[in-house]
């Protein structure tokens, strides 16, 4: 993305209120776009990162895998910056067409039904709890093997539960601990790991 003068000084002030931090540069990068979306520091206690989440989710993104979403809110978020960068087809959960299903929300069922369709694309879960419980059960059924699953739904019944199974699967993954959440920040995690993969891969994808 492009930054100007007062996202410069917002990030100036970002990297002063965090201080030291554990993180690595490009965890770093994700954990204060999260910030700088939400204006909330707690972020830097609450977001974790699977081993190789990063480079997985990066050389996806360099693959051109397809992005799949959970809400229109994260489609909307992240596609100006697919569009200019990688051109990753988005699919979103909310418009994929089912038929009907009296036991899944709508969300989770096309969640389920484009799963099924791209097993290895890039999963972003940043609002619905059902959407992710969906995913996690693929997952644990190895019926679908994600390069990279963002999961930042908020919520207070069962959102822990499926937290925890993303956290005990095997794919690269980034979560958010509790009960915060939003695709707000699935879609600042989503863009600066675009980002940060353009830098990488970017000139050779480009040319």
């Amino acid at each position: 993305m492009e930054w100007h003068t007062t996202d410069a000084q917002s990030l100036s002030i970002i990297d002063r209120e965090i201080g030291e931090h554990g993180f690595s540069p490009s965890e770093y990068e994700i954990v204060r776009r999260v910030i700088y979306a939400t204006a909330d520091f707690e972020y830097k206690s609450l977001i974790r990162f699977s081993d190789q989440a990063l480079q997985s989710g990066a050389a996806a993104l360099a693959a051109r895998s397809t992005i799949v979403v959970d809400v229109p809110m994260v489609q909307v978020g992240i596609t100006p910056l697919i569009q200019n960068t990688f051109v990753n087809p988005v699919y979103c959960s909310m418009e994929a067409l089912t038929r009907p299903q009296r036991d899944k929300t709508r969300v989770a069922w096309g969640m389920e039904t484009l799963a099924r369709r791209y097993p290895e694309a890039i999963f972003v879960v940043g609002q619905a709890q059902t959407a992710l419980t969906s995913l996690v059960e693929l997952i644990e059924a190895e019926e679908v093997k994600p390069a990279l699953v963002v999961g930042t739904p908020a919520g207070f019944v069962g959102v822990d539960v499926a937290v925890d199974r993303l956290k005990d699967s095997l794919v690269p993954h980034i979560r958010i601990e509790g009960r915060k959440g939003s695709a707000v920040v699935a879609a600042a995690i989503v863009n600066g790991l675009v980002d940060l993969a353009w830098q990488a891969y970017g000139k050779e994808s480009s040319s």
